[in-house]
């Protein structure tokens, strides 16, 4: 049995009287969470934070992976403060505004052809709400009220809100909520492993085989089929062989169900691409953006749509087609303007070659450093996105005792080498900012082995 850290150990049962006093924090256990000396941050400079001690960390999972050109970029400084000097927020509820209007059609052009009309709101969750929401309406409005049923992927996640967690299918993450579900089916997800850019192996025909069954048998009672395409983070970064989702869009198209893609993490260079779908020649229904939106600046977020959907919403006021869907906050003027500027600055990344020459530098560092890690039962990368599960050995089916915490206890210890990190469960997702050069890429990889040696010497 291996030896953990019993200081460690020992404190996950404790509680800290320096520790939070009002804030809830999210997916946190508070009384594990108040356990440990908090970390207060205070600044950040390009893919680095700081905390009121004066100690530096680097930023490990892009502040919950949205950070794209780094903390504290001065374009989009720049951005943010041009618009603040005219103004902070308007409504788009019976108005209108430059930086909605300008980013709508940026967001048109960088999406699958076809895809017309933008809807805004604040967060992913929402955005998929709102693809579920304009789904259901539009076949009540085509005479089809029966087609009201959602196909997920076994794994994903969409999200916190109810319709979001009904879609999904995250396990314990919204187990208790199920009650409220409305009824949702899920066919199997593919199998894939990949790092460095190849493929090491995938399988996709069972996953699609599942799913051709389940059209079969409800396609005239089911409005859409929402997935993650190509990686579902959430999940664990399980990633979908090449080919995989263009072959669901088939099926979806031939079954006539709406495909909604969840690309709220893969998006904004995140694996390459600006949008994942658009570069596979894939044209969905509906197609759903947040997190690297803003480059991490700002809460937003975006719902596609086609016009031939848009056009079944229209009408006289009293015949009540109209979507009774919004946010307060719609397209507000600050996150929009410095989208546009996120935008601008990707494009010339892109352009440039320099996403892709740090998402081969990425690869190469994680390929080198844990494909043969004694404690890494498997790796997974694909883009600026990666997974390392952990085990006592890879070469052996142990696993760990829940109790050990061994993810959160490799978190905390990273820490010390000046490196943050979040868990899931037994594996480390690793989500490097997309400002990070190759050095500093090489850097994440040397301090997460550290911190993984650290709580288990080999």
């Amino acid at each position: 049995m291996l030896a953990f850290k019993a200081d460690t150990k020992a404190a996950l049962t404790g509680a800290r009287p320096d520790g939070p006093r009002h804030v809830w924090h999210p997916f946190a256990q508070m009384a594990e969470f108040t356990a440990f000396p908090p970390l207060h941050i205070v600044s950040g400079q390009g893919g680095w934070l700081r905390d009121r001690d004066g100690q530096e960390y680097l930023d490990g999972n892009a502040s919950i992976w949205t950070n794209v050109h780094g903390h504290n970029d001065p374009d989009l400084n720049a951005a943010l403060q041009r618009q603040l000097e005219q103004m902070a927020h308007s409504t788009l509820l019976g108005l209108t505004h430059g930086p909605a209007e300008a980013l709508a059609a940026e967001l048109v052009a960088l999406a699958p052809a076809g895809l017309d009309r933008v809807f805004y709101s604040d967060n992913g969750a929402g955005a998929v709400e709102v693809a579920l929401k304009q789904s259901f309406q539009f076949w009540q409005l085509r005479g089809r009220p029966e087609k009201r049923g959602v196909i997920g992927l076994a794994g994903g996640y969409h999200g916190d809100t109810i319709g979001a967690m009904a879609a999904g299918d995250s396990g314990f993450f919204h187990a208790r909520f199920r009650p409220w579900f409305y009824p949702a089916e899920h066919f199997p997800a593919p199998e894939c492993r990949e790092w460095n850019g190849v493929v090491q192996a995938a399988d996709m025909t069972r996953s699609l085989a599942a799913l051709e069954r389940l059209l079969a048998e409800q396609a005239d009672r089911t409005a859409c089929l929402i997935l993650e395409p190509s990686v579902q983070g959430a999940a664990g970064m399980r990633l979908q062989p090449p080919g995989f989702v263009a072959a669901v869009a088939r099926l979806c198209r031939a079954h006539s169900v709406h495909l909604i893609l969840d690309e709220v993490f893969v998006a904004f260079g995140r694996l390459g691409p600006m949008c994942v779908s658009a570069a596979e020649g894939i044209e969905p229904d509906f197609l759903c953006l947040a997190k690297g939106l803003t480059a991490g600046y700002l809460p937003l977020a975006a719902t596609l749509s086609r016009e031939e959907i848009f056009a079944e919403f229209l009408g006289t006021y009293a015949s009540g087609k109209a979507f009774f869907h919004g946010h307060t906050f719609t397209g507000n003027p600050l996150a929009a303007a410095v989208a546009l500027e996120n935008i601008r600055k990707l494009r010339a990344l892109m352009a440039d070659g320099t996403v892709d020459r740090r998402i081969a530098a990425f690869g190469a560092e994680m390929a080198g450093t844990f494909a043969d890690h004694r404690r890494v039962r498997e790796l997974r990368q694909r883009g600026l996105a990666a997974a390392l599960d952990l085990a006592p050995d890879r070469e052996e089916p142990a696993t760990f005792a829940p109790d050990d915490r061994v993810g959160l206890q490799i978190c905390l210890r990273a820490r010390a080498h000046g490196l943050l990190l979040r868990p899931l469960g037994d594996s480390l997702l690793i989500v490097p900012p997309l400002c990070l050069d190759e050095s500093e890429l090489a850097e994440l990889a040397r301090r997460t082995a550290r911190a993984i040696d650290d709580i288990l010497p080999s």
